[in-house]
């Protein structure tokens, strides 16, 4: 365990270590220092925390609950498992946990007008949301495949009054979306807020991301101490951009006896090269505004990336997972596919949890982390999301019809 992290990042070029950055055109660089100095004006103002704290109660359903698996435990013979249901808030992910923060910042800004990216559909529920709530409008940039697998939340999106741009460029992934949606932010920068769903792209996006999610960290801290009477042994979530796993460790990452683990879309292999797992395969370059791990050929070109997942099919990370890597602070594993599917079928039928595909990534390496592991400790699985949107995927892949 490394206790080599400088705390109080990112410094105030907005860099983790070596990464993150703001490498954008000019045209944007105004908009981004105008929302970094709407953000640190606020962020300790206790109105500001007030009215979000309000929002995270009432319209959320904040706290989640911790909840004990009994049975995983049982099967695993190890350390006591622990989930952190993210699942249960409203709509159904971690992700509204941000946008709740990210649209008061909006309404302070003056700004009428709302995009966003998203791969799983679940940010861009979220956005469509908080969107909704105060009468915006909004835009959602979706790839044109994850259209087509995450059909249920496109449609969600469109009840809730938004508009769905699919994306048809490049590999009609996140990755393209996202480059949609920014070229979108440039054109109309004046009335556009661009709500980024990770903790990826230019400062100060990852370090407002981060601390909007950290709400689930934070009350992590008291719940285990409410529930086993110490922080966890080992903390453990997926990571794509990197927005869940952040908000979850961000709270113990001064705290070394806790281990933080992530884990990244190994798709068919690392071996392969068919993944969406650049800390795993990958090296630093700079995608989508910021300095990063990244799966790049020898040129410097961005990869394909392949993983049965559309939220984790990003071939970049957040900076400040980079950084952990680096220093040594976390340590991200890559699970298949094949191993994703088996973590999916088990959690649902052995505690009736149905988690995203997303979340499965988390659930696949218990058998590797619990056999390290024994009855004294504890091990907190952050339940990202829940699988109501991947049914019809996971049908299609097993050869089943629902019609």
């Amino acid at each position: 365990m490394s206790s080599n992290y400088e705390k109080n990042l990112p410094n105030q070029e907005g860099y983790f270590g070596e990464y993150g950055g703001k490498y954008v055109p000019e045209t944007l660089m105004l908009a981004l220092s105008e929302l970094e100095s709407t953000y640190l004006s606020v962020k300790g103002d206790l109105d500001f925390q007030k009215e979000i704290d309000k929002d995270l109660s009432s319209f959320v359903g904040r706290p989640s609950p911790l909840y004990f698996a009994e049975r995983l435990t049982k099967k695993y013979q190890g350390p006591k498992i622990w989930l952190k249901r993210e699942d249960l808030n409203h709509t159904g992910a971690h992700k509204i946990n941000n946008t709740v923060g990210q649209i008061i910042l909006a309404k302070m800004m003056g700004k009428s007008r709302i995009i966003a990216e998203t791969g799983a559909g679940q940010h861009g529920v979220a956005t469509a949301t908080v969107a909704a709530r105060l009468g915006l409008d909004c835009h959602i940039y979706m790839g044109a495949e994850d259209v087509q697998r995450q059909s249920l939340n496109v449609y969600r999106i469109k009840l809730l009054g938004a508009k769905v741009h699919p994306v048809d460029s490049g590999t009609s992934t996140l990755k393209d979306a996202l480059n949609e949606a920014i070229r979108d932010w440039v054109t109309n920068v004046d009335d556009t807020y661009y709500i980024i769903g990770s903790v990826t792209g230019p400062h100060p996006y990852p370090m407002i991301v981060r601390d909007f999610n950290a709400i689930v960290g934070r009350e992590l801290i008291e719940q285990a101490n409410n529930n086993f009477g110490k922080n966890p042994d080992a903390i453990i979530a997926c990571v794509g951009g990197g927005s869940n796993a952040i908000g979850i460790f961000h709270p113990f990452i001064d705290k070394d006896e806790v281990e933080l683990i992530g884990v990244e879309a190994g798709g068919e292999g690392i071996k392969s090269g068919k993944h969406a797992a650049p800390l795993n395969d990958g090296k630093p370059g700079i995608l989508h505004g910021a300095k990063s791990y990244l799966m790049q050929d020898a040129d410097g070109q961005v990869m394909s990336t392949s993983s049965i997942s559309a939220g984790l099919d990003y071939p970049g990370v957040g900076p400040e997972h980079s950084y952990l890597k680096d220093v040594g602070r976390a340590k991200y594993l890559a699970v298949t596919d094949q191993e994703v599917m088996k973590a999916f079928h088990e959690l649902s039928e052995l505690e009736g949890i149905i988690p995203a595909l997303e979340t499965a990534h988390a659930f696949a390496v218990l058998p590797e982390v619990c056999s390290k592991m024994d009855s004294s400790q504890n091990i907190v699985l952050n339940v990202s999301g829940r699988g109501d949107k991947d049914i019809s995927s996971v049908a299609s892949i097993e050869g089943i019809n629902l019609e």
